[in-house]
């Protein structure tokens, strides 16, 4: 990477510090549409509203006694890992990094409810089926719910594109990524961790390329096989390099002396009580952690792909990630 461009990240990073990000993640008790919009959506900025689902009914009653009480026999898609990532970076036996999605099973709610609470050592579910699965596998459960955040639709003008469930214990982590989604998460139970970066930090974000693979259970062991995406590298622009570019340090744990850049990072926390929600701007980096039995909502609306976007693009070039 040549000086000019080298100083020129160094003044973005700089510049966010001193004019776009602030110290914290704002927090607020409501908000309407506008304030939404102008303060938040449009400067791609986070936002906390403490207590912005705690009325739903969903927030009143959900819990793993209601499930199993009520949805017991009801047949649900789960997320099996032995270590917790799906759709993460797993080594192997022999040293090799793959990212790795998850095993995914049929199971009754019962039977995924007994095995979050067995807290086998190598079994660890996760209901995490995304595409929509509140309105495609639950749609009973839309009356506890609403059909979208009434403010979030306004500004954005649109509905949502996919409403997802989650469930699982704290064991069951997201690694860190981005999306390219307006995402408002909404917790009904428990609490979650968030992690986030903002996209301008990308140059100190470091990536790696990894081979895929899924996570294929064996008796008690688990086995890391290969997928062959030899024919979608030749359907792309990447050079013919089937392996999956995925973000390659822990922000648990940082290894510091391997990534130095990640020190220039900026960092925010901050967690997500029962009946919290939290606006996710589209392009953040996020990793998520959640309490045992966490079950949360999320509601994902397609971003604008305008400016915003063309300048991480951009971004993403100088930096050469992809």
């Amino acid at each position: 990477m040549s000086t000019k461009i080298i100083d020129a990240l160094k003044v973005l990073n700089e510049e966010s510090s001193d004019l776009y990000l602030g110290s914290e993640i704002v927090e607020t008790d409501c908000i309407g549409s506008l304030e939404f919009h102008r303060d938040y959506v449009s400067k791609n900025i986070p936002v906390v509203i403490r207590g912005g689902c705690l009325k739903w009914p969903a927030t009143r009653k959900w819990n793993s006694n209601f499930f199993r009480e009520n949805f017991g026999d009801k047949e649900v898609t789960v997320a099996l890992t032995p270590n917790g990532l799906a759709d993460g970076i797993t080594e192997n036996k022999d040293g090799v990094q793959y990212f790795v999605m998850p095993s995914e099973v049929k199971m009754t709610m019962s039977e995924f409810l007994d095995t979050l609470d067995a807290q086998y050592e190598n079994v660890i579910p996760y209901i995490q089926r995304q595409n929509s699965n509140l309105t495609e596998d639950f749609s009973e459960l839309m009356t506890d719910v609403e059909n979208e955040i009434k403010f979030a639709s306004e500004a954005f003008n649109k509905k949502p594109d996919a409403i997802n469930f989650w469930m699982g214990d704290e064991r069951a982590v997201t690694s860190m990524h981005k999306d390219p989604y307006e995402n408002i998460y909404c917790v009904i139970d428990g609490y979650k961790d968030f992690i986030l970066i903002p996209p301008t930090d990308l140059p100190y974000v470091p990536y790696k390329r990894y081979p895929q693979a899924e996570f294929k259970r064996n008796g008690d062991k688990w086995d890391i096989v290969p997928v062959d995406n030899s024919q979608d590298s030749l359907d792309g622009d990447n050079n013919n390099d089937s392996r999956l570019p995925w973000i390659c340090i822990d922000p648990l744990k940082p290894d510091l002396t391997k990534y130095p850049e990640f020190e220039r990072a900026h960092i925010f926390k901050v967690r997500l009580h029962k009946g919290d929600c939290l606006y996710l701007p589209s392009l953040w980096f996020h990793h998520v952690k959640q309490s045992h039995g966490c079950i949360a909502v999320n509601y994902w609306y397609d971003m604008e792909f305008d400016i915003k976007y063309c300048y991480f693009k951009m971004l993403e070039k100088l930096c050469d990630k992809y």
